[in-house]
């Protein structure tokens, strides 16, 4: 039995770098030996809500796990808020430049003048829009419930930021509301690591000023774990 979690790199980054996704320390790993239950988790650096759809959609690795398992937590949607100077589809562009020095060169060049021109310009683009994020979850929803009905299925709703690569967060506030506002719609329930977090920001949090500490990784797995628990229980639904 197991909670599959589709996520982001806060799934596997502790305060220094990325960790194996076996870690104990982690906050799935916390969450999963706080229910007594198994997690197989699928995340990568920067995915979104777009990047959880293709992962239920496209990997077979994600399709084993579906048949068996207690619950899906959609952890994604707190890269889609981030500011950057560049849409969306730009960006993705440099990794079909032709060589790899281009490639280098180009992303050397955007993480060096992105956080001046989001200072500049309040960050016109964010890396998925706001109505995108919404629909992109409501189809993971849709089709878990198609392929599963009495599979739950639980949400959260992301942390402020402090950080140098992305300095500013007027979209904050906004998304936190349209978070909950989806689960609401949806029928989703929410793990709410936007207060659970608000005292590691940015203390807890490790220098890059979104990644999570150890403090912090525990306690996500502890306000996930009271949100998913209830649900992937057999014994408290």
């Amino acid at each position: 039995m197991a909670i599959v979690v589709l996520g982001d790199s806060l799934a596997f980054h502790g305060p220094e770098r990325a960790e194996p996704l076996d870690d104990p320390r982690l906050w799935p790993n916390l969450m999963a030996a706080q229910l007594g239950l198994g997690v197989a988790v699928f995340a990568r650096q920067g995915w979104t809500a777009r990047d959880a759809w293709w992962a239920l959609t496209r990997d077979p690795n994600v399709w084993r796990h579906l048949p068996t398992a207690e619950a899906v937590l959609l952890a994604t949607g707190g890269m889609d808020k981030l500011p950057t100077s560049l849409p969306t589809y730009l960006r993705g562009g440099f990794s079909s430049l032709p060589t790899a020095r281009s490639r280098a060169l180009a992303r050397k060049a955007y993480l060096l003048a992105n956080p001046a021109l989001v200072r500049l310009t309040g960050g016109p683009f964010r890396t998925l829009g706001a109505r995108q994020t919404d629909v992109y979850h409501s189809q993971v929803v849709t089709a878990l419930r198609q392929l599963r009905p009495e599979l739950p299925v639980a949400g959260v709703v992301a942390h402020r930021w402090e950080s140098s690569y992305y300095p500013n967060t007027r979209g904050h506030a906004a998304a936190v509301r349209a978070a909950w506002a989806w689960g609401e719609r949806e029928g989703v329930p929410m793990a709410d690591w936007e207060s659970a977090l608000e005292p590691y920001v940015p203390a807890g949090l490790n220098p890059d000023g979104m990644h999570l500490g150890w403090a912090a990784h525990a306690a996500v797995a502890r306000v996930t774990a009271e949100v998913i628990g209830p649900l992937a229980l057999p014994s408290e639904r």
